[in-house]
């Protein structure tokens, strides 16, 4: 406890107490009240037990990340990968290239699918603050109807990874063998395993998200700041309904239109 802080005493202010402390405190209030005899006070500490365990598995979950990305690069500078929108029917194709420092760690590091919006903004703003370098490359929808997905998907990555104005060691790309850069390493699941590419698939999402809501004032009716983009109902029956704009991927569309409608 700190020197200015009153040392708890009834069994509510020890449970308070436990609650709010941080987690360096919590573990010293535990070991403190571990053999108090109150049940407020038990049941206090054993939640925070709890509280303390699952924090220390995901600092172990993290430091792992880092830890699979140190060895990937032998020690070398290792820019992660990641993309979001390739199946969405509207906006951007969007890839994201991040590489981080091995200090300070970006606690709650995570494929960008499994947080929240308000969690993923946070940590991409973690990100920004402590990567060596970050790339973005978006490609439009209509150069995703003339070349293809593979092809937008290798010179978006490829653009990403030149956008950091670094030559890695090794590039790190969550899935399948793209071919977008010579020293490029894959693995599935890679945004759950690699500390920098979940950083870039958080990256990516937040950047491309922001997108797609200001696609949506650009374009209302389509839902596109909800949806993302995406084949939500109300976005497909929205196409239905009006055609299809600009900022849609006509040969996405075909299944929705009998003959594509274009603004």
């Amino acid at each position: 406890m700190t020197a200015d802080r009153p040392r708890p005493a009834t069994a509510r202010e020890v449970a308070a107490a436990l609650a709010d402390a941080p987690l360096g405190e919590a573990r010293e209030l535990v070991e403190r009240y571990a053999e108090d005899p109150r049940a407020q006070v038990r049941q206090a500490v054993a939640r925070t037990r709890r509280r303390i365990e699952r924090d220390e598995a995901e600092r172990g979950r993290v430091r792992g990340m880092y830890a699979l990305q140190d060895e990937l690069a032998g020690g070398g500078v290792a820019v992660g990968v990641d993309e979001v929108g390739r199946g969405a029917l509207a906006g951007p194709l969007t890839v994201a290239a991040v590489c981080l420092p091995d200090e300070p760690v970006v606690w709650g590091l995570n494929d960008s699918k499994q947080l929240s919006p308000r969690r993923r903004e946070a940590l991409a703003a973690q990100v920004a603050d402590v990567a060596l370098a970050i790339g973005i490359a978006h490609v439009e929808p209509r150069d995703i109807d003339r070349d293809g997905m593979a092809a937008s998907l290798r010179r978006a990555m490829a653009a990403a990874v030149a956008d950091t104005g670094l030559d890695p060691d090794v590039v790190l790309i969550d899935g399948n063998p793209v071919h977008a850069h010579p020293r490029e390493r894959c693995l599935v699941k890679g945004d759950a395993r690699v500390a920098a590419i979940a950083a870039a698939s958080i990256v990516a999402k937040v950047t491309r998200d922001a997108l797609m809501v200001a696609l949506d004032e650009e374009w209302p009716g389509y839902h596109l700041a909800a949806c993302k983009g995406y084949g939500s109902p109300e976005h497909i029956a929205a196409i239905r309904a009006r055609g299809l704009t600009p900022v849609h991927r006509v040969s996405f569309c075909g299944n929705f239109l009998e003959t594509p409608r274009l603004f």
